[in-house]
C-alpha cells in the first residue's frame, strides 16, 4: 500500500514527520462512512466538482488506494474526525462505498491543522485565499508567527507574507479570486489599491497579463501622484492677502507639522531692490 504519510521534497514538514510525532491508535481499518464527520479545521472550502467527479469514478472503478487520516470526535461520541482527506471521503460517498480505510490517529487540534494544511498545500488543493487563511489559523489560533509557518510549510516567508496580504482585500475582489477569475499574481499587484475592485474588474474584462496588470497600476499611480492637490482655502486666502500687501506674488507651503516655506516672486531687480531694503528696514 502506498505510504500515506510520504513527505514531498521542498516542503518544510511532511506528513509522515507530522503523524510520526503522533500516537497512532490504528494503522490500517475500514470504518463506516457514516462514522465519519468533517474536519472543522479543513482550511479547503472549495472543491471542484469535475476533479471530485472524476475521483468518484476511480475509486468506484478501483477502490481508495489512500486511506483517510482521522482522529476521534471530541464533539461526538462514536464518530471520527477527518485530519486529511476529505475529498476522498466525499468521492467515496458519491461512488457508494458503505466503508473506507482509515489510519487512525491521536492529534490536538493545531496538528490536526498542521496536516490538514500540509495534505492540501502539497497537493495544490487550496486556492490563494484557502492557503492565506490556514496560515492566518496558525497565527490567531495557534501563537505562530510568520517566521515559524514559513519553517513549517517550507515555503518563503515573502511567500507566506504576499498570501496573508491578500486577506487585506477588498470581499468583492477575494470573492474573485476564489472563483478563479483572478489568480494571485494579479492580486497581489492590487494590494493597497484603493480603487482595487474597479481594477481588478478592468484586468478581467480586458484579460490583461500580470505585466499589462502592473504596467496599468503603474500608470495610474504616476497620473495620481503629478495630479495637483487641492490648496487649503485658508493658505490661499493668506497668500492673496500678502500679495495684495506687498505687491509681488506670495506662495505658502504649509506642512502636516506647521513648518513650511514662505517663498516671493518678484518681476525685475527694482521688486528685489525693494524687498531687500523692507527686510533690513524691519530686522
Amino acid at each position: 500500500m502506498i505510504n500515506p504519510f510520504k513527505s514531498k521534497k521542498g516542503l518544510g514538514r511532511g506528513l509522515s514527520s507530522l503523524i510520526g510525532d503522533s500516537e497512532k491508535i490504528d494503522d490500517k481499518k475500514k470504518i463506516s462512512i457514516s462514522s465519519i464527520v468533517r474536519n472543522k479545521y479543513q482550511p479547503r472550502k472549495k472543491f471542484d466538482e469535475v476533479s471530485l467527479d472524476e475521483l468518484t469514478n476511480s475509486i468506484r472503478e478501483r477502490g481508495i488506494i489512500q486511506p483517510i487520516i482521522v482522529r476521534p470526535s471530541s464533539e461526538k461520541e462514536g464518530k471520527f474526525e477527518i485530519i486529511a482527506g476529505e475529498r476522498r471521503w466525499q468521492a467515496a460517498q458519491y461512488a457508494g462505498l458503505h466503508e473506507v480505510p482509515v489510519v487512525v490517529t491521536n492529534v490536538d487540534n493545531l496538528r490536526s491543522l498542521e496536516i490538514a494544511i500540509v495534505e492540501n498545500v502539497q497537493r495544490k488543493d487550496l486556492n490563494p485565499i484557502e492557503e492565506a487563511e490556514g496560515y492566518k489559523r496558525l497565527i490567531d489560533e495557534f501563537s505562530y508567527d510568520q517566521d515559524k509557518v514559513s519553517k513549517f510549510i517550507g515555503k518563503s516567508r515573502a511567500h507566506i507574507s504576499n498570501c496573508l496580504r491578500l486577506l487585506s482585500l477588498p470581499n468583492e475582489v477575494i470573492d474573485l479570486i476564489i472563483e478563479e477569475k483572478l489568480s494571485q499574481g494579479h492580486a497581489k499587484i492590487l494590494v493597497g489599491l484603493e480603487n482595487a475592485l474597479l481594477l481588478a474588474k478592468k484586468i478581467i474584462a480586458k484579460k490583461l497579463s500580470v505585466r499589462q496588470a502592473e504596467s496599468l497600476v503603474r500608470i495610474l499611480k504616476s497620473s495620481s501622484n503629478s495630479a495637483p492637490k487641492k490648496k487649503d482655502p485658508n493658505i490661499v486666502s493668506l497668500e492673496d492677502e500678502l500679495t495684495d500687501k506687498i505687491g509681488m506674488r506670495v506662495f505658502v507651503k504649509h506642512r502636516r507639522n506647521n513648518s513650511g516655506i514662505i517663498s516671493l516672486e518678484y518681476k525685475g531687480s527694482d521688486q528685489l531692490d525693494r524687498l531687500v531694503e523692507i527686510i533690513k528696514q524691519n530686522y
